[in-house]
């Protein structure tokens, strides 16, 4: 074995080792979830769940559906408002040129260092007075103010990349600028549209913040807050607590894997120019 070799090999097992003591805490999750009441509190801990038990998921699908129908309805609509405000941004900033472009990209970035605190007080104060407190649309509204701005930038990097070209060759044709956005650049941008749906979906589906402060109480509340209630009210059903967080990660986890391709492609095109 050359040197080369073993330390390809050497570096391979510590990114092995690394990787499990980082999904750890997934697996003891689940084995928690897995685990019946009464073998919560030996010691030392199981590390396999010997006596296995569904209790607590049997627990979260007859109390948290409501709370992941909620997460769903408020992450799908949170994907499809960011999509259609951001993608149209970035096309004007690529592509029209629009005067202020600069300052505004600069105030995009600007945008994401507010705290969502300071945000979610914001919201509170004007929900308040047009009645969207504690409902769905206000939700997605508020969520999709942390999606926006890092969709505008990676649309306005992506769509930069496209060949002018291909958007005069449109114009000789007739084509206006909303032709030309539709036909030519959205369709060549499903790259950036994949990664600005799946930010946009797992920011809104871990979104704690703007869910306690906007709909905290109401009759439709998220499954972080329903994680929330449920620790506050069963704190010693630890396997029912760890199943709803589970299940509540499935979706997320489902639609990373699904969508890693595409992500790595749209967050890295526009970085390099030739």
């Amino acid at each position: 074995m050359n040197r080369g070799t073993a330390r390809a090999r050497g570096k391979t097992v510590i990114g092995l080792l690394l990787t499990g003591v980082m999904l750890f805490p997934v697996y003891w999750m689940v084995n928690v979830s897995l685990t019946r009441d009464q073998d919560l509190r030996k010691s030392p801990p199981d590390l396999f769940p010997a006596h296995g038990t569904l209790a607590g998921y049997r627990t979260v699908l007859h109390e948290q559906l409501p709370y992941l129908g909620t997460s769903l309805v408020v992450a799908l609509g949170t994907v499809v408002l960011t999509a259609a405000l951001a993608a149209p941004a970035g096309y004007a900033l690529a592509k029209l040129r629009p005067p202020g472009g600069g300052i505004l990209s600069f105030a995009l970035l600007a945008a994401q260092m507010i705290p969502g605190i300071i945000m979610a007080m914001g919201f509170y104060a004007i929900y308040l007075q047009i009645g969207l407190l504690q409902s769905v649309p206000g939700l997605i509204v508020a969520d999709s103010t942390l999606a926006v701005p890092f969709a505008v930038l990676i649309f306005t990097a992506f769509m930069s990349g496209i060949p002018g070209e291909l958007l005069q060759a449109a114009q000789l044709d007739g084509a206006g600028a909303l032709r030309t956005f539709w036909s030519i650049v959205l369709p060549m941008s499903r790259n950036a549209v994949v990664t600005v749906s799946l930010f946009a979906f797992l920011w809104s589906w871990s979104d704690f913040v703007f869910a306690n402060t906007l709909v905290n109480g109401g009759a439709h509340e998220p499954i972080t807050l329903g994680i929330y209630h449920y620790i506050g009210n069963n704190n010693q059903e630890w396997n029912a607590i760890m199943a709803t967080a589970v299940v509540a990660s499935l979706p997320a986890a489902t639609v990373l894997v699904l969508a890693q391709r595409y992500v790595a492609a749209g967050v890295t095109t526009g970085a390099v120019k030739d």
